[in-house]
């Protein structure tokens, strides 16, 4: 049983990333690229921004600094990493390892710090959630999805 917050993070994390993976693979695979209208978007694109997004999460909480940079590939990035299922679900899987590794490393009284962030701060136990927290919102849209089809 976890008994820190960075323990119970880490776990979390390593579970949504599984967790997501699974939701995304009880669609049809005919279905995953598919999106209920015209503004919505597809399984696989979701579960490609979490994967890149865990990425820089986790260097985020290793070097506390955000890139400015980050988000200028992020459409086409997403793109790319949507259009093989068996390359993302191994780039979801390390990433979420490695946020999980970074949030482990994680002392308590670092917990508290303030990261600059675009616009805005947040304080380092916010950011370790995050991962966490979008991997499980996504998971639910994609059972949404799946709850769509015929």
């Amino acid at each position: 049983m976890p008994n820190t917050l960075q323990d119970y993070l880490a776990t979390a994390t390593r579970k949504a990333s599984a967790d997501l993976a699974a939701a995304l693979l009880r669609l049809p695979e005919d279905k995953r690229g598919w999106s209920p209208g015209e503004k919505s978007r597809t399984a696989l694109d979701q579960v490609a921004e979490c994967a890149i997004l865990n990425e820089y999460t986790a260097e985020l909480i290793q070097t506390r600094t955000w890139q400015a940079d980050w988000f200028a590939d992020f459409p086409a990035a997403k793109v790319k990493a949507a259009q093989d299922w068996g390359t993302l679900q191994a780039r979801l899987q390390e990433s979420a390892a490695r946020v999980a590794a970074a949030i482990a490393d994680v002392p308590d009284e670092a917990l508290a710090d303030e990261i600059q962030l675009f616009g805005r701060t947040m304080a380092l136990a916010e950011v370790m959630a995050r991962s966490y927290w979008n991997m499980t919102y996504h998971e639910g849209q994609i059972v949404y999805i799946g709850s769509l089809l015929p």
